[in-house]
């Protein structure tokens, strides 16, 4: 079967998908270009924030890459972008206290990035497997064991997608909070830096999105071949 209904579905997911990226650097670029009020460069705003809340020994390294900013789990660091590192508006301070978000999930032990945590040790296996396994039992249909198996092992993925979900978007609330608490933004730029972060947002959405469209549709293909 070369085409299935749901193909129309996961294609206009992809569109989102391809749509979200351009937003998110679409948005970032924009306020990139409207200083923060405080003054406070990302690297700043990061390590005060960090400070804050006791984090005194995480380090902040700048990296290369445009929007290459995250929280290291194992090392225990925080890297920011050049761009958010060095840089004094609103888009560079709302990424770089969104990644202290996740530091703070991390010394509170935040439920949901536990979980991420330590599923992430299967998923990188199952998730390099999976693709071969659906893509052999497809192709040969006499093995349809293969696609169930890589249906298991990809469905492992796809709950990694939906347990970062919630993940991101409580640090971006931990960050929002703490910002205004904390006077790092003013009420009137608390705007600009949920447009930032519900941008980013919506790509880990739109990948979710995906992935669980292509996780029914080779249920429904691996069901439809047992009951012939």
């Amino acid at each position: 079967m070369f085409f299935h209904p749901l193909d129309i579905p996961i294609l206009i997911a992809f569109g989102l998908s391809l749509w979200a990226s351009f937003r998110v650097r679409g948005t970032f670029n924009k306020w990139a270009q409207v200083p923060v009020g405080s003054g406070m460069t990302g690297y700043e705003a990061a390590r005060h924030m960090l400070d804050a809340n006791g984090l005194y020994d995480v380090p902040i390294e700048p990296v290369q890459g445009h929007l290459s900013d995250h929280y290291d789990p194992i090392h225990r660091v925080v890297r920011l972008s050049e761009p958010v590192y060095y840089e004094s508006s609103i888009a560079a301070v709302s990424v770089a206290c969104h990644e202290v978000g996740h530091a703070i999930q991390h010394k509170v032990h935040y439920p949901m990035l536990v979980m991420r945590h330590n599923m992430f040790p299967v998923v990188n296996f199952t998730s390099g497997i999976a693709p071969l396994m659906i893509l052999a039992g497809l192709i040969f249909q006499q093995f349809n064991f293969l696609l169930g198996l890589g249906i298991i092992f990809f469905s492992a993925a796809v709950l990694f997608q939906l347990v970062t979900l919630p993940v991101e978007f409580n640090a971006s609330n931990r960050a929002r909070d703490l910002m205004v608490a904390e006077g790092y933004i003013s009420n009137i730029e608390e705007r600009g830096v949920a447009k930032v972060l519900n941008a980013a947002a919506l790509t880990y959405v739109a990948a979710a999105l995906i992935s669980v469209l292509e996780l029914v549709k080779y249920i429904m293909i691996f069901n439809n071949r047992n009951e012939e």
